[in-house]
Formats: C-alpha cells, sequence, structure tokens
C-alpha cells in the first residue's frame, strides 16, 4: 500500500509504472532520460466515484497516462527530483480539483557505450529515485530522494564476531567473510539538488576503504559520510540486505567458491537526521 507524508487518506488513485525516454539528440544532457512514474491523487473531489458512481471531477488515470508522456517534453531539467516538482505542479495547475498529489519516479538508466553519446546500454542495477507530494497552490508536503538496488560485494576485510551465543545459535564468528550486501538510501533535502551520482560515488568508495565488524557499521559509515560531505542533506534513511553468498568450499583465505544463499535475509535498517 501507498503511503503520503501529510497522513493517511481516505481514497487516493492514480497510475503507475508510466514509462517514459526522454532522448536529446542536440548534445544536450542527459543524452537518455528514461523514467518509471506513479503518480497518486487525492480529495474529496474524487470521492463520489467511490461512494456513488459518480465521475464528474475524475481525471481518467489513462489521461495521466498520457499527461506525464506528453508534458516530459516540456522538462528542461536533468534530475528526479525537479521532474517530480515539475510534474505535481503541471498537474495541479490543470486540475484544480485535486487537492494534493505525490508523484514517485525511478530511474530506467542507460551508460555511453565507450564514452561516446551515440550507442547506449542499460546501467545499473542501482537506479536514482525521487518522490514528492504537494497541496493545492504548489505547497512542497514532502521531498525525497534517493539510490534503490545497490548490489555490493567486498572480497575481504568483513568481520562478524561477538553477537549473542545461546542454544538457538548456530552461526560460526567470521572475522573475514566475502561480503555480499544489498543497499537502498533515500535522503531528504529542502530544494531540489541532483546528488544521486555524487551519494553513488560515496557509497562506492567506503564500501571500498572500510574494514568493518557488521553491516550495521557499514550503513552508519555511509550515513554519517552522506550527512557530513552534504550539507544539502538534513536527513539520509539506509535499508540494507545481508545476501553474502553460502559457502560450497575454501582454500583458506585466498581462494573460494560460493553459492547463492537461501531465502532468509538479515535486513538493516538506519535513519540520521542532522
Amino acid at each position: 500500500m501507498h503511503s503520503f507524508a501529510s497522513g493517511e487518506k481516505r481514497n487516493y488513485y492514480g497510475k503507475a509504472d508510466v514509462i517514459v525516454y526522454k532522448l536529446n539528440r542536440d548534445g544536450s544532457p542527459p543524452p537518455v532520460f528514461g523514467a518509471s512514474v506513479t503518480m497518486l491523487l487525492y480529495g474529496d473531489a474524487f470521492w463520489p466515484t467511490y461512494s456513488t458512481g459518480d465521475n464528474t471531477n475524475l481525471v481518467a488515470t489513462d489521461s495521466m497516462k498520457n499527461f506525464i508522456q506528453r508534458e516530459t517534453l516540456h522538462f528542461e531539467g536533468a534530475d528526479l527530483d525537479s521532474y517530480c516538482h515539475f510534474l505535481a505542479h503541471k498537474f495541479l495547475q490543470t486540475y484544480p480539483q485535486t487537492e494534493g498529489i505525490q508523484v514517485s519516479v525511478e530511474e530506467i538508466p542507460y551508460a555511453a557505450i565507450a564514452g561516446g553519446n551515440v550507442a547506449f546500454a542499460p546501467a545499473g542495477p542501482d537506479r536514482a529515485v525521487a518522490s514528492v507530494e504537494m497541496r493545492q497552490g504548489g505547497e512542497v508536503v514532502e521531498r525525497r530522494s534517493g539510490i534503490h538496488g545497490f548490489k555490493l560485494l567486498r572480497l575481504g576485510g568483513s568481520a562478524f564476531t561477538g553477537f549473542v551465543r545461546d542454544q538457538y545459535t548456530t552461526l560460526p564468528e567470521i572475522t573475514n567473510r566475502p561480503l555480499h550486501m544489498w543497499l537502498d538510501l533515500e535522503w531528504i533535502c529542502s530544494t531540489p539538488v541532483l546528488l544521486a551520482p555524487r551519494v553513488r560515488e560515496l557509497v562506492h568508495r567506503i564500501f571500498h576503504e572500510f574494514e568493518s565488524g557488521s553491516i550495521q557499521q557499514v550503513i552508519y559509515r555511509i550515513g554519517t559520510a552522506a550527512l557530513s560531505e552534504f550539507a544539502e542533506i538534513a536527513e539520509v534513511r539506509l535499508e540494507a540486505n545481508n545476501r553474502t553468498w553460502d559457502t560450497v568450499a575454501e582454500q583458506g583465505d585466498e581462494r573460494g567458491v560460493f553459492t547463492e544463499p537461501r531465502p532468509p535475509y538479515g535486513v538493516l535498517g538506519l535513519t540520521l537526521k542532522r
């Protein structure tokens, strides 16, 4: 289910997974802007559709899809945060019966082949995300950005020791494991700012440099670094999954064969505020 920063809603509706690709073939950045958009509306004007089937004030979700795709042509920015703001503000102006709107976007990333500007291939697996909730009149309730879907592998330098041992403990203590973790992180800024490329570099740098005693320590180090290095960020939220591979066979610490872990996995969350 969807949630809103402004609180629980009696009713909401909208369109999800609206795909757009804007190609800037004139050389202006970015050359490929791909996105999957979710737009949700709420307000008393839409209640009669639920209670009596009266669609007088209802904007069809198919019209919402057309609005998103066609108006993307007029978006002049490059970051998802500004794109969310652009769509939300324009929609509220176009349909004044809308009390509030939430626009969420996940990028569909493409990277240039051989550093050129003609040929591209899908990138990832991590993807930038952004979300804006706005009320009629242009008041921004919440603005959130982030990167979802990091898949990070460290060949060594990760330990997990000293935890509670009792009758339920079967996990051995490990001092130098090959750590495989997934990571989502989001941040809140007061104004739109393009931070995703720099945050992505920060995550990669810290994961490479930092020898840790737990995944919790890894995400804490990433979160504190984000607050330290980016003054625009007021709050950062992180959630990691422990996807460390199961061991098949090892020759000391030098060589090993591993396989995907069994379905249960650890979930570790953290919120840090300035």
